[in-house]
């Protein structure tokens, strides 16, 4: 087998993909590896002035790459929340709590620049496909 054969990429069809040259996940040896998902709506292309709304929306983006790779958010292990303002964390938590509190992944919560203003989160994973139980 090559070292290609394991490797598998899942596209969201987001316009980013294509421009900056990535996949919104890799698939590989029972890894699923997501991407930084943002707030945008990518079937309308809009983003939510809302902290807590742009984390929901995240991780409705992030659930559809496990999917594809046989996965689900259960199978989550580790988790990255980047954010440029601090304070917008806090406003986030219900909504990450609602998605992962039962599932409870390694976490790391980073302040940072993002590449565009208008978004408030953006949220890395990392599964192992059929570790949810």
């Amino acid at each position: 087998m090559s070292a290609t054969a394991s490797r598998r990429l899942i596209s969201s069809g987001s316009p980013f993909e294509e421009e900056i040259g990535y996949s919104r996940a890799v698939v590989a040896d029972g890894w699923v590896f997501v991407s930084g998902t943002t707030g945008f709506d990518y079937t309308t292309m809009t983003i939510s002035g809302d902290p807590a709304e742009q984390a929901r929306q995240c991780l409705r983006n992030i659930e559809a790459a496990p999917a594809e790779a046989g996965s689900r958010l259960a199978d989550v292990v580790r988790v990255r929340y980047l954010v440029p303002d601090p304070a917008d964390f806090e406003r986030c938590t219900p909504v990450l709590r609602e998605f992962f509190g039962d599932i409870r992944p390694a976490a790391t919560m980073l302040s940072c620049g993002l590449a565009d203003p208008r978004m408030r989160i953006e949220i890395e994973v990392t599964a192992r496909i059929g570790s949810g139980g």
